[in-house]
């Protein structure tokens, strides 16, 4: 699959889980580590999870797999490492504390329909 895909795949299962205020930063013309961020926040520790899980399975059954996994068990910023794609989960709490949209603001702000 190609990453553009891989992003869309992993918005649409933080979107099953109700996710809010999902922002995709494309950050590969400013960085080596990934080309997109997402971003997204949940209302508690299990919606935060069961985000978590289900990009996880979702992406998993269409061969791309997980790098790498922090922050789960406290579920405040869960970051899930999938090479070219990193997706931020956050509390509201912590998303507005580390604002890593101003933090990357270099990067371009992009919709889902344009991927």
């Amino acid at each position: 699959m190609k990453t553009n895909e891989i992003a869309k795949l992993a918005i649409d299962a933080l979107e099953d889980k109700k996710a809010e205020d999902i922002r995709i930063i494309d950050i590969s013309h400013i960085s080596t580590i990934a080309d997109y961020f997402i971003i997204a926040d949940g209302s508690n520790k299990s919606q935060i999870q069961a985000m978590a899980d289900n990009v996880s399975e979702k992406l998993a059954k269409q061969g791309c797999h997980l790098k790498q996994m922090e922050g789960y068990q406290n579920a405040n910023w869960i970051l899930m490492d999938f090479q070219d794609i990193i997706i931020h989960i956050f509390d509201r709490e912590n998303r507005l504390f580390y604002d890593l949209e101003r933090i990357w603001r270099d990067g371009i702000s992009i919709e889902k329909d344009s991927l």
